[in-house]
């Protein structure tokens, strides 16, 4: 029966997952994180504006491997873990990573029209004057498919799946609480882009909460004689490490009032985007014209 622990799973441990935690690492930096990047640095004469961007296969590839990857993190749970909730959150997964794909395709490709991500859609220069009006209407329901809907059924269930094989991270055994040198050279990747999923996908809250999940069971099992394993302390140290790169952005960008007037809510966190069209395109310009 899916989502019973049977006994005879109490006492397997398993050793760290270095293979599959390499590679998620990998295709998290190369097919998430390098795709806005491959978009902009090839030439654009390889890829038109009215077709898809070397970004955009880039994302296709990440809407394969990534539920691949997580399906093959929970088979080897030491544990029984709740397959059905397993399923449907990876069939979410690839909806909201889908969405966000058509999205961000677009939203990515107005940069090369001088689209200001640190600037609200309506009032983006090159937003604020189409006519008839309405078409303004219809740029904020594409960023809303994009930044919020697309997000929400993309990271609720990525965070669900990490949280739900982390409860089945934990063992009777002292010995078997350590990590191995080859967690330990992972972490700061994995860390670093933890950092740039919670900030870019302006998705703190849920990160957050999913943190003080992991603590509150970390807890709750200690009391039990129950320790993490090498792959719980490595997801586990990773999203602690995430939590001080997190506020050290926050510190540095503390002072930024155009920043600010994008994120003028109580939890301020900028986009690194944002960041970069507002401070990094500015300084290119201002080398090309010297």
């Amino acid at each position: 029966r899916h989502g019973v622990v049977k006994n005879e799973d109490t006492f397997k441990t398993s050793p760290f997952h270095f293979d599959l935690w390499f590679y998620f690492t990998l295709q998290n930096w190369v097919l998430d994180f390098g795709r806005p990047i491959a978009m902009i640095i090839l030439p654009l004469e390889w890829f038109p504006l009215n077709k898809p961007s070397a970004g955009d296969y880039f994302h296709m590839a990440y809407n394969v491997i990534t539920p691949f990857l997580l399906l093959k993190l929970i088979e080897r749970s030491p544990k029984t873990l709740p397959r059905s909730m397993v399923y449907v959150s990876i069939i979410m997964f690839v909806m909201g990573a889908s969405i966000h794909l058509v999205g961000d395709s677009v939203n990515h490709r107005l940069i090369f029209s001088g689209y200001q991500h640190h600037l609200s859609v309506r009032e983006n220069p090159i937003i604020k004057n189409l006519k008839p009006e309405t078409l303004i209407d219809s740029f904020e329901l594409l960023y809303y498919y994009d930044e919020y809907l697309g997000h929400s059924m993309w990271y609720i269930p990525f965070f669900l799946i990490l949280f739900i094989y982390f409860t089945g991270c934990f063992t009777p055994v002292e010995e078997e609480s350590r990590m191995p040198v080859a967690a330990l050279l992972l972490m700061g990747p994995s860390s670093l882009y933890y950092w740039y999923l919670v900030t870019e996908g302006q998705i703190f809250i849920l990160y957050i909460f999913t943190f003080f999940a992991m603590m509150a069971l970390v807890m709750h099992q200690k009391r039990k004689g129950l320790v993490l394993d090498s792959n719980g302390l490595f997801l586990f140290y990773s999203f602690i490490i995430t939590l001080v790169l997190i506020a050290v952005w926050v510190v540095w960008l503390w002072n930024d009032k155009i920043l600010r007037k994008k994120y003028p809510g109580v939890i301020y966190i900028p986009e690194p985007w944002a960041f970069y069209t507002l401070h990094m395109n500015n300084l290119h310009a201002a080398k090309e014209s010297l």
